[in-house]
């Protein structure tokens, strides 16, 4: 659990002690007060909230603004965990100097203090100058949701010898590229756990098995937030859906019936105003 202040040099001293590192998505100041408030090490405001709170099919949609207005909500309500902007689809992809100018936006407008890019080696030139900037940045290999139609939907990656030698190479790529740690998503959990033996940077599963250093899962799945089936690799804690749903359908119960509101949810009138109702001289 966080009581110092998340950093890089932080995180990578947690992987040197064994020590699992945590992460979650956020959307706003809500979400993101709760996961401060729950010790998380890592808030990532993850292009997912397109397909999570937009209802958008994919992650494709969403915009540069967009993200950047989600991560300043975010970063307000952060002061020990380490908030993660994710850039999202062609913000980075057209040239270094495209990443860098927008990577520096996520942290002078949104207050990140760090971003995450998906993709391996060919994006390491750019990845190289954004961290030559002062800028951390996260990797993210194995399914990445940008490219989903490329890959042909969201698939387990990496499952057979060629294309697991080429993610080890992508993981090399990015850590001599300067990212402080790696995202490895829907990865076989064995291999997972040998690229994390083969990186001095940490790396953070999400469906790629206990073996990695830390765990990261987006909100939504975790707390029950829709009523849609958690993903397999997610574990759901909570139902927020159904608690919400039902509050809200008690209330319009009350409402319809006379029951809400009471005479305790009001307020009174001053004296005069009340004498002048009274008396039918307002």
């Amino acid at each position: 659990m966080a009581t110092d202040r998340i950093t890089t040099i932080k995180l990578k001293e947690m992987k040197a002690a064994g020590a699992k590192i945590v992460g979650v998505t956020a959307w706003d100041h809500v979400s993101a007060k709760n996961a401060e408030a729950a010790g998380v090490d890592i808030v990532l405001v993850g292009d997912s909230l397109a397909m999570t709170m937009r209802g958008d099919p994919d992650t494709l949609a969403i915009t540069l603004a967009d993200m950047i207005y989600h991560t300043k909500m975010v970063s307000k309500a952060c002061l020990l965990s380490m908030v993660v902007g994710d850039m999202p689809f062609m913000s980075y992809q057209v040239s270094a100097e495209q990443a860098l100018i927008n990577a520096g936006r996520f942290l002078k407008e949104g207050g990140a203090r760090g971003v995450k890019i998906e993709g391996g080696r060919r994006l390491a030139a750019a990845i190289s100058k954004i961290t030559d900037a002062g800028i951390p940045v996260m990797g993210h290999i194995g399914l990445t949701p940008q490219s989903i139609h490329q890959l042909g939907g969201f698939k387990i990656q990496a499952r057979t010898l060629d294309p697991a030698r080429e993610l080890i190479e992508d993981a090399r790529c990015l850590q001599e590229a300067g990212v402080f740690a790696i995202v490895l998503e829907c990865v076989p959990a064995p291999l997972s756990a040998h690229v994390t033996t083969l990186l001095e940077i940490p790396t953070i599963g999400i469906g790629a098995g206990s073996g990695c250093d830390g765990q990261i899962q987006v909100t939504a799945d975790v707390i029950g937030l829709t009523d849609a089936d958690p993903p397999k690799h997610a574990k759901r804690y909570t139902n927020v859906s159904g608690a919400w749903t039902d509050a809200l359908r008690k209330y319009a119960e009350d409402v319809r019936e006379g029951a809400f509101p009471t005479e305790d949810n009001g307020f009174s009138a001053g004296d005069d105003l009340q004498s002048a109702i009274d008396n039918g001289t307002l």
